[in-house]
């Protein structure tokens, strides 16, 4: 299969919208990806023009976005490349998505604290640095 797979620079420019489904969770984001280039003449960074995707991703990737992606965050996402065009209101329109593999927080901008989730648990159940055999208090993490 020739699938185009890209991996993504941004933010998260939409909450994640999460459903159950018969084959298990679904969830998608709007991604907002604006590329920066230093101006030589001016001295500053300047912005390009923003574009926006569409994430979906499904099952426990699904799940776990759902529980640890929040507006404005910044990530980094990898996928396949869809492009699709649909007829709307009589125009036809283009959109572009991302089929989700792999999402993470952009670590360049910020820190984070991966808490693993047993198989069928909510990421958004666990609290925030709870002992959940993960490292840090209580954990198996030989670091602490």
């Amino acid at each position: 299969m020739n699938d185009t797979l890209v991996t993504l620079v941004g933010n998260a420019a939409t909450g994640v919208e999460f459903r159950e489904t018969a084959s298990g969770g679904m969830a998608r984001f709007r991604f907002a990806v604006t590329p920066r280039r230093w101006d030589r003449g001016k001295q500053l960074w300047t912005d390009g023009h923003t574009s926006f995707f569409t994430v979906w991703a499904w099952r426990a990737l699904a799940l776990n976005l759902s529980g640890s992606v929040s507006v404005g965050e910044p990530l980094v996402v990898h996928g396949r490349l869809k492009v699709r065009e649909e007829e709307r209101e009589g125009r036809r329109k283009t959109f572009v998505d991302i089929e989700a593999v792999a999402v993470g927080h952009d670590l360049t901008r910020g820190t984070a604290a991966f808490r693993r989730v047993a198989k069928g648990e909510n990421a958004s159940t666990i609290p925030v640095g709870s002992p959940d055999g993960a490292g840090g208090p209580g954990g198996d993490d030989p670091w602490d």
